[in-house]
Order: C-alpha cells, then structure tokens, then sequence
C-alpha cells in the first residue's frame, strides 16, 4: 500500500465516525423534541 493511499484511509475515518454519529444524534433530538411536544417520557 503506498504512503498516499495509507494516508487517506486514516484521515478519512474521522470523517466516516463524524457522519455516523451526526445521523445517530439527529434522530435521538428528533425522538426527544416529539417526546416532549406530546408530553411522553422518553424511555
């Protein structure tokens, strides 16, 4: 594997866990905000 190639697939991991967690944190506010908006618990 070439040094460039190692390069990228190491600094594009952060970027991969970035998005996972924006979609995961995302659909926890939205399950939060409607929670609250009908006056549930969330768990």
């Amino acid at each position: 594997m070439t040094t460039f190639a190692l390069s990228v697939y190491v600094l594009i991991w952060p970027a991969i866990v970035a998005a996972v967690l924006f979609v995961i944190s995302r659909g926890f506010f939205r399950e939060w905000a409607e929670a609250r908006r009908n006056g549930e618990r969330l768990i």
